[in-house]
């Protein structure tokens, strides 16, 4: 699929979200064995589901768009060891049912994570989410500053939509967005998965992750897909970023041969987490979006480096 402004740099900043997926965001771009764990049984929610293992200080992850719990699976088995790890897993991705139609995704998430962290008993959890779940961890601390104890957000930025540049806002992106949103439901299954495929080639180097994700994507709900896409585009949260008192560390991927050149990289990235006091910044080399399945011994050093920080 050919893209206005160059393939090569759309797909570098391509955000899990993978608006290339839907002819809207041409249009805008115009312009192992899991270790032994138990579902938390007390919680019950049709937004997501819990599955914790292991014991110790609190860790929640959270995959992105379209992507099964599984994305971090292996990081959350090397965890266990140390860390009570909660692995997320959103409705309507990845044969999760969803039962909500064409209404509003990422806040009713954000919500069911506070009231999970509560009805769990968490105290100041570290919250560490990927692309979309970045930006649902964002939210999280930028509402309820008194629950997470710090958010690592990985390859995430606070304003999806800002990768086209600039000048664009959350004002100008509902009709983009609404494309968008009607590429997932109006493309047959023959036409989305060759799409899911040939997007996936610029989200991760690893195969066996790209065949993951061309999968999950088509056992996920296209519904639930479309109206995440549409809030992911028209949310901004750089408003809310001075105001930010959790401590935040924002990872994110570069790679020379396919991927998001350096530079440009640290300039999106510099520019949409400016105003966040304190932030941390670290940028992972010879990556694409899935920096855990690319890097996962990097990421893994830097989760380290994070949770003892």
């Amino acid at each position: 699929m050919s893209r206005p402004g160059g393939g090569r740099l759309l797909r570098a900043f391509a955000i899990a979200s993978a608006v290339a997926l839907g002819a809207g965001a041409v249009a805008f771009a115009a312009q192992a064995e899991p270790a032994q764990s138990v579902a938390h049984a007390a919680f019950v929610s049709d937004r997501l589901s819990v599955e914790v293992i292991g014991s110790g200080p609190d860790v929640i992850l959270i995959p992105g768009f379209a992507s099964s719990r599984e994305v971090w699976r292996a990081e959350a088995e090397r965890l266990n060891a140390t860390h009570r790890v909660h692995l997320v897993q959103l409705a309507g991705f990845a044969g999760e049912p969803w039962t909500h139609g064409d209404g509003p995704f990422v806040q009713p998430v954000a919500n069911e994570l506070v009231r999970y962290i509560r009805d769990a008993g968490l105290e100041r959890p570290a919250v560490i989410g990927h692309s979309m779940g970045g930006m649902t961890a964002l939210l999280l601390a930028q509402q309820h500053p008194d629950l997470p104890g710090r958010v690592m957000s990985v390859d995430s930025l606070p304003f999806f939509s800002a990768m086209y540049g600039p000048q664009v806002t959350a004002q100008a992106a509902p009709p983009f967005a609404d494309q968008a949103a009607a590429g997932f439901l109006t493309a047959d299954a023959t036409a989305f998965r060759a799409q899911q495929s040939q997007t996936a080639i610029g989200l991760a180097r690893d195969p066996a992750t790209r065949t993951a994700m061309v999968e999950w994507s088509m056992t996920s709900d296209r519904q639930a897909m479309a109206s995440a896409i549409r809030e992911v585009m028209t949310t901004d949260l750089r408003p809310g970023l001075a105001a930010m008192t959790t401590p935040v560390w924002a990872v994110y991927a570069s790679d020379a041969d396919g991927g998001a050149p350096a530079g440009m990289a640290d300039g999106l990235w510099g520019r949409d987490y400016a105003t966040l006091p304190g932030v941390t910044l670290i940028r992972v080399d010879d990556s694409r979006h899935f920096i855990m399945a690319d890097q996962p011994e990097r990421l893994g050093d830097l989760i380290d480096q994070f949770l003892m920080d």
